[in-house]
């Protein structure tokens, strides 16, 4: 990321500064741009969802994802005990 940023800075270009750079280091063009894409991101220097956001997301999502699956088994349970209550006494 570095690099990339530093050839835009010296040639005052985007152009091309991506693929130029990835041929260098032997990456993918792509993943390099979507690195300096992130960076830029984090850095507050482009819109969008930073790295911290991104992953605070992810953790909220588990615990959505485990409070659902919680509330599944409790009303099954709640259920469960209506229809044990519900039932006559011998």
């Amino acid at each position: 990321m570095r690099m990339v940023l530093q050839l835009r800075k010296e040639l005052k270009t985007d152009h091309g500064t991506v693929k130029r750079v990835a041929d260098q280091l032997g990456v993918g063009v792509e993943s390099l741009r979507g690195w300096v894409k992130q960076h830029e991101i984090d850095a507050g220097a482009k819109p969008g969802t930073t790295s911290a956001e991104a992953a605070r997301i992810k953790e909220l999502e588990q615990e959505v994802k485990e409070l659902r699956r919680a509330n599944a088994i409790l009303k099954s349970a709640s259920a469960f005990f209506a229809a044990e209550l519900d039932r006559p006494q011998r």
